[in-house]
């Protein structure tokens, strides 16, 4: 069993970056792929980026060069870092594991057994 919390949500300018957080407890997320995903109001939930249990990453097309995931064994984290935000961005961002050891990411929702409760993220022009 593994719990999931996000943080760094919060109101950025369009082109600001922002950092978000999920935290686990209960387990390490060395051995979990961990994703991303995201929903904007009025809009399905959508895979945004994905690191699978050996590191490998994908990213949705739209977000490749602007978001980045990444681990922080010593935190216990998974990170996603978001440069040159656009208001499109705006959504509420959740953390979602899965104890599969695929050497690909896996981006759909099904896939992930663990879910954090989310961070909003608002970005204006």
């Amino acid at each position: 069993q593994v719990q999931l919390v996000e943080s760094g949500g919060g109101l950025a300018q369009a082109g600001d970056s922002l950092r978000l957080s999920c935290a686990a407890s209960g387990r390490t997320l060395n051995n979990y792929a961990v994703a991303w995903f995201r929903q904007a109001p009025g809009k399905e939930r959508e895979f945004v980026a994905g690191i699978a249990w050996n590191s490998l990453t994908d990213y949705t097309d739209s977000m490749k060069g602007r978001f980045t995931i990444s681990r922080d064994n010593a935190k216990n984290t998974v990170l996603l870092q978001m440069n040159s935000l656009k208001p499109e961005d705006t959504a509420v961002y959740y953390c979602a594991g899965a104890q599969f050891y695929n050497s690909r990411v896996r981006k759909r929702e099904e896939d992930y057994a663990y879910w954090g409760q989310g961070t909003q993220v608002t970005v204006s022009s």
